[in-house]
């Protein structure tokens, strides 16, 4: 196994007061062996490659805890319409028309896009995601994968089916890099009867639940008229709750929503830039925070933000709570914490998301020596704050360089763009 020493400032995100401005992170194969001063790596130990980055933050890779990658082929495609147009007059007449192979080549656009902007895992749902996972290996980064089910479709049994057999083919693929949860689409595209069967296969094999909840008030009012209830009171009372699940989105939540998350530990994927531009309102982050809640941080497709860079997404999340309440709420720490170790421990990981000895070799390194950085009275404010996606220098994943001094390793990008611009054009204009 290689051995990696990295010297450099270094933010492990293990605690507000754990920073290294002069440290070093010792690595053996995938996994971390010692974080700490200069000095600190384990006696004996004779690296094969040393990296100096003195001028660089090193700190855990970021994690995307919702998108929908291939969303990339729709970029600026359908901007400033409500949700509900937006879907049902542009989305999805443009999707159905998406082959596989488009969704693999938009899928590698956005896994190019979010390893140069620091982001080494993404929570996943789209169709096609068996050439979504071929994508990912080719990439060499982490993600967990969802088939999104809309059950009320006619495709509702394919798409099932389909689910089931990524699980089969793609779980712990890559050397343990991808895992698979089931992705139904939301309570309003599928039928109680339609969850519980998807529910019931999820258990059967292991898996989580990947949905979005509570994204509008179209969707609390739809689910209030069928049901009488909430759409969280819906899913508690149909069992969807036992087990992993993330919810993505989460905007519209009544007292006894938080609580019934709370109490069935029900993870929350934050998307605040998708909310701001869909015009779905702001969810209620600190009080979610509050009641013991893990809150992570999604970018949601690129149609709806439009970009994929976390950095931005930290700075709207930041900020959008402060308009909302006050100034002391969502403090920088708090915000890195959910796109690291909150993002994490949403999407089930154990040893991903600090930098720790036993954890797996994901970081990345951003360049501080830029006139935007100083004076550095504060990282996790520079990071949260100032930071943008061209920062980002190098990205490893699983103890492999997936990024260097900005270029990418694993991946042709002039041949990605090209793809994706030749297909997206053609079918827009079909």
């Amino acid at each position: 196994m290689s051995k990696i020493l990295i010297r450099a400032m270094i933010l492990p995100m293990t605690g507000p007061e754990d920073f290294y401005p002069e440290g070093e992170i010792a690595l053996e194969g995938d996994r971390i062996l010692s974080v700490g001063p200069n000095g600190s790596a384990p006696a004996g130990f004779v690296p094969d490659r040393i990296l100096e980055l003195p001028n660089d933050v090193v700190m855990p890779g970021l994690i995307n805890a919702h998108t929908h990658a291939a969303m990339t082929m729709l970029r600026s495609y359908a901007d400033d319409l409500p949700l509900m147009p937006w879907l049902q007059e542009k989305v999805w007449p443009f999707e159905n028309k998406l082959s596989d192979e488009d969704i693999y080549w938009g899928t590698l656009l956005a896994l190019a896009e979010m390893i140069q902007s620091g982001t080494t895992t993404m929570l996943d749902m789209y169709s096609g995601m068996n050439r979504v996972g071929d994508a990912v290996l080719e990439a060499g980064t982490r993600a967990v994968l969802s088939r999104g089910m809309i059950g009320n479709a006619p495709n509702g049994e394919k798409a099932l089916r389909e689910q089931i057999d990524l699980f089969e083919r793609y779980h712990g693929a890559g050397d343990g890099k991808i895992r698979v949860m089931f992705g139904p689409h939301a309570p309003y595209t599928c039928s109680g009867e339609y969850l519980q069967r998807v529910k019931a296969e999820a258990d059967r094999r292991g898996a989580g639940i990947n949905i979005h909840l509570c994204e509008t008030r179209d969707e609390i009012n739809t689910i209030n008229k069928q049901q009488g209830k909430t759409p969280v009171q819906w899913l508690n009372d149909l069992g969807i709750f036992e087990g992993h699940v993330v919810a993505a989105h989460c905007v519209h939540l009544t007292e006894q929503d938080m609580n019934i998350l709370a109490e069935k530990k029900v993870a929350v994927a934050h998307n605040p830039e998708s909310n701001m531009k869909l015009n779905s309102g702001t969810a209620p982050i600190p009080e979610l925070l509050a009641k013991g809640i893990v809150v992570g941080l999604g970018t949601d497709g690129a149609s709806s933000n439009n970009n994929l860079d976390l950095f931005g997404e930290m700075r709207s999340a930041a900020f959008q709570q402060k308009l909302r309440k006050d100034t002391t709420v969502l403090p920088a720490y708090q915000v890195l914490e959910m796109a690291t170790v909150q993002g994490a421990k949403a999407l089930g990981y154990q040893d991903v998301g600090m930098l720790a000895p036993g954890y797996k070799a994901d970081l990345i390194s951003i360049n501080f020596d830029q006139p935007h950085f100083y004076p550095r009275f504060s990282i996790p404010a520079h990071l949260v704050y100032v930071a943008h996606a061209g920062d980002v220098r190098t990205m490893m994943v699983n103890g492999t360089f997936i990024m260097e001094e900005r270029k990418l390793l694993t991946l042709d990008v002039k041949r990605i763009c090209q793809e994706v611009e030749e297909r997206a054009k053609r079918i827009a204009n079909g």
